[in-house]
């Protein structure tokens, strides 16, 4: 995904509220309705303007995408199919 790829560069995320985008990137990153242009601008001017606010969205970013991996989605997969195959 790449909300996740741009977290584990260390990118800090501004992402829409439409599907699963907030629950991927949690806490680390600003958010705006997708229909609303100038609360775009604004999470852009926020970030870009507040250097503290940058940092810490970076290293929330970094955090949050350490918890994906493709080796856990594999797991977890398997899991289910185990689980679904003993019903």
């Amino acid at each position: 995904m790449p909300i996740l790829e741009a977290m584990a560069s260390g990118t800090r995320v501004i992402s829409s509220t439409t599907s699963s985008l907030p629950e991927v990137a949690g806490d680390a990153a600003l958010f705006f309705p997708p229909d609303d242009a100038q609360a775009l601008a604004s999470a852009i001017e926020t970030l870009l303007g507040n250097g503290s606010l940058a940092e810490q969205l970076r290293d929330k970013g970094l955090k949050q995408a350490s918890r994906f991996s493709w080796e856990r989605a594999a797991e977890e997969t398997i899991a289910v199919y185990r689980a679904v195959s003993k019903s």
